[in-house]
């Protein structure tokens, strides 16, 4: 490994196991909707994540770095975006995929493009669909089965409503509590908050790219909401309870809040510059409500985050090669 990769990764592995402590009270609240088996879906992503991480490194024959906890993260962050119901098989190839695929085969840590989380959830969510987006109601203290839970019953979630005209009708309480049918570590909202509050006093979390990336996300919503009541191309200033309780709904639903919190601010991908990680929060926020709108699947922020990774180097050096001709900085990299 190169002597940058290296400096680079005694830089910002804290970042990455500030993340993993911080995805613990998540799932908490998994284990108290969900019971056991949300903390075994999360373990086996671990597990398999650190695997694959060793195997990669015995193949290069290379020491595992044992300081980097990346993969691990990367991986408890794809379990929370399951339902409590997928099979372990699928967290399994999740896990794998980020690994080998997102980060691995990139180089390893300090060199891969695309975020690792997001290609494990991409690759899971094209494959088996039909266990990603459907969900078990969410109950305090209930616990589903460990094995098969062939007889659980499962909803659609709250954003099922707004791809298809309709408005949730789920109160705040329920809605920030996380109470409801979803993923089963995205929806305690205010946990997600606190954790939000507990990384950027650790300077884990760029600000600029979390307020951008919600900002134009509600800036979408509230101009263009997903609500049959409201008319097409009608003016912004009309209906305008409406299209705040549409903006509500699409920022608190989908995973929004945790991938501007957990994945945007990914120290090896956002870029470098403030003006850049502007760019880069609004234009993310921007696909990932028209993959919402557009998509064939209810949450798309993973899939704007994939796409929006390809450009983010470019934008960085194409942000600074301005500043530099200004005078702004000193050097153009």
């Amino acid at each position: 490994m190169k002597e940058q990769q290296l400096a680079r990764i005694r830089q910002d592995k804290g970042i990455h196991a500030d993340l993993f402590y911080m995805c613990l009270p998540l799932l908490a609240m998994a284990f108290a909707f969900y019971g056991l088996r949300s903390v075994l879906l999360c373990g086996t992503a671990v597990i398999a994540a650190n695997l694959s991480d060793r195997l990669v490194a015995w193949l290069r024959g290379r020491p595992y770095e044992k300081g980097e906890w990346s993969s691990e993260a990367f991986a408890f962050m794809l379990a929370l975006t399951m339902p409590a119901t997928v099979s372990y098989y699928v967290v399994i190839v999740g896990a794998v995929a980020a690994v080998l695929l997102g980060k691995e085969a990139f180089g390893g840590y300090g060199c891969y493009v695309f975020h690792p989380t997001a290609v494990g959830y991409a690759v899971v969510a094209v494959s088996w669909p039909e266990q990603v987006f459907r969900y078990p109601e969410a109950q305090l203290f209930q616990s589903l089965p460990l094995g098969s839970v062939s007889s659980v019953q499962l909803v659609d979630s709250p954003l099922h409503a707004l791809k298809t005209g309709g408005l949730p009708t789920l109160d705040n309480t329920t809605l920030f509590l996380g109470n409801y049918a979803g993923p089963m570590g995205v929806t305690a909202l205010l946990v997600i908050m606190a954790c939000a509050l507990f990384l950027a006093n650790r300077r884990s979390l760029h600000l600029s790219v979390l307020f951008s990336f919600l900002g134009m996300c509600a800036l979408v919503a509230f101009v263009a909401p997903r609500l049959g009541d409201i008319p097409a191309f009608s003016m912004p200033w009309t209906y305008v309870a409406d299209r705040l309780a549409v903006m509500k709904y699409e920022l608190c639903s989908g995973g929004l809040l945790f991938a501007a919190v957990f994945l945007m601010a990914d120290p090896v991908i956002c870029p470098t510059n403030r003006i850049s990680r502007i760019l880069y929060g609004a234009l993310t926020g921007f696909m990932a409500m028209m993959f919402r709108y557009y998509g064939n699947y209810e949450t798309g922020v993973c899939f704007a985050i994939l796409a929006m990774n390809a450009f983010s180097g470019w934008l960085d050096r194409a942000v600074l090669r301005i500043l530099h001709r200004k005078g702004v900085v000193r050097r153009e990299l």
